[in-house]
């Protein structure tokens, strides 16, 4: 059975190979920086198939790179003693930051205006995220949902680094190459070949948010694959934040808090 949340674990934090492939090392991705920023190595019983995922993620997360300065690699991302921190908590959290920050600075109904605050994110242990997160609408309500919710962000995420077009299908048939070379789980490997083969297509990466708070996750996890360093990537993003219904104060706030989060500023 297809493991979503594992994924999104391995992909947020899987340990990379850097220079894998013959490629020299990148500039770090704000998805490189957060997972270095989380810091720690251990990778507990499953550390092979931590370490192919992880590479994997390097692999397509990482390909539309490769044209202007190399292949990247992830650290693990974990936060020392505290624990690891997942994926799904990890998203979440900074998504509530912004969401809670945009609250905070939206003009009250009567006549004087809140003085604005200031905007940004912090990258919270696994218990900062589990406290941040209890009893709000951006906790998923089941396993089952945790998954689904997984799931719509992994594929975010993946669309969102084909956006400048530089997977293409010499760059796919690497990655599968790597699936076959390192036996991926069946299941794992249908997922990615099924949204990497996929089209370009907004609309459908936007109906995976079932609620608000999906929508600011889904978006919050698309920044967090992607540079915004072409105009194809700056493009992509607004054309989500639109179909998703995004406010555009609530996208300001992502886009700083994810920013601040990954500088650690």
């Amino acid at each position: 059975m297809f493991d979503a949340k594992r994924l999104l674990d391995q992909f947020l934090g899987g340990q990379g190979r850097s220079g894998s492939g013959g490629y020299p090392p990148a500039a770090p991705s704000p998805l490189d920086q957060i997972a270095r920023s989380l810091g720690g190595q251990s990778l507990g019983g499953n550390a092979s198939k931590a370490a192919v995922l992880g590479g994997l993620a390097s692999l397509v997360l990482g390909s539309r790179k490769r044209h202007r300065a190399g292949h990247g690699s992830f650290g693990q991302a974990s936060f020392g003693p505290a624990g690891r921190i997942g994926g799904l908590a990890l998203v979440a959290s900074l998504a509530y930051q912004a969401y809670q920050q945009w609250q905070a600075n939206r003009p009250p109904a009567g006549p004087a205006p809140a003085p604005p605050r200031r905007s940004g994110g912090f990258l919270p242990s696994a218990e900062e995220a589990a406290a941040m997160l209890r009893g709000t609408l951006f906790q998923p309500a089941s396993p089952a949902d945790e998954q689904t919710v997984a799931r719509a962000l992994l594929t975010a995420m993946i669309t969102a680094a084909k956006a400048d077009g530089h997977i293409d299908a010499q760059e796919q048939a690497r990655i599968f190459g790597e699936m076959d070379r390192h036996a991926l789980d069946a299941d794992d490997k249908a997922f990615l070949m099924d949204v990497l083969r996929a089209p370009l297509d907004i609309d459908a990466v936007a109906r995976l948010a079932r609620t608000p708070e999906e929508a600011a996750e889904i978006y919050a996890a698309s920044l967090m694959a992607v540079d915004v360093d072409s105009p194809a990537e700056r493009a992509y993003l607004d054309h989500l934040a639109q179909r998703l219904g995004l406010d555009p104060g609530l996208v300001r706030h992502l886009e700083s808090t994810v920013g601040h989060a990954v500088r650690g500023s």
